[in-house]
């Protein structure tokens, strides 16, 4: 195989800087609250869901990280009052993060520093895109999200027909995504009913 084009190696070298640079301008935003944009992250997925809790590898699915992971962070929000983990009910082998009236006071707080952050770092820098810049970043970062997840039912390797509820780790259908019902879904994508004005 051929190697990179110029035009592939500048966007991906861009890519590089994006995921290098964003991740700690905003852990410096939010250090005022007293959270990494991590566990804004982790704190608004329990935030967004009813009874304020969820179990800890659906946790991690929502936000794309390992499960190693998410125990390290949840450990770390455990003991500064932020969350508790408790038993699931419904299945004794797993644990579920409660976020605690602590916890939902932080995130209260970081809400508005990573609104602030999201829109000065990124969303002003899309202005200056022809057309609607958010829906061109939308696309582009579900595109590469759906080939990097296994489970997404157009990823190259998926092993089982997946609904499109259920496809990319990242959307509420993508996890991550606040998306209209009409859009693709990815696990990542925020839950639209919990979500604040």
């Amino acid at each position: 195989m051929a190697s990179l084009s110029r035009p592939e190696r500048v966007a991906i070298a861009r890519l590089h800087a994006l995921l290098e640079l964003l991740p700690t301008a905003l852990d410096k935003r939010l250090s005022e609250a007293g959270v990494t944009a991590f566990e804004h992250t982790l704190l608004t997925a329990l935030a967004e869901r009813e009874g304020n809790r969820m179990r800890l590898s659906e946790l991690a699915r929502k936000t794309n990280a390992t499960l190693p992971r998410i125990s390290r962070v949840a450990t770390s929000l455990e003991k500064r009052g932020l969350i508790e983990r408790s038993p699931c009910p419904e299945d004794g082998r797993a644990t579920n993060a409660v976020l605690t009236a602590s916890g939902a006071e932080v995130h209260e707080r970081s809400r508005e520093l990573y609104a602030d952050a999201v829109r000065e770092l990124v969303l002003e820098g899309l202005k200056s895109l022809p057309g609607d810049g958010v829906a061109q970043l939308t696309d582009l970062t579900l595109a590469v999200l759906t080939s990097l997840d296994p489970d997404h039912p157009r990823h190259p390797r998926a092993t089982s027909p997946a609904s499109d509820a259920a496809a990319c780790a990242a959307d509420p259908v993508c996890a991550a995504d606040p998306a209209p019902a009409a859009d693709p879904v990815c696990a990542a994508d925020p839950d639209l009913e919990g979500q604040h004005a």
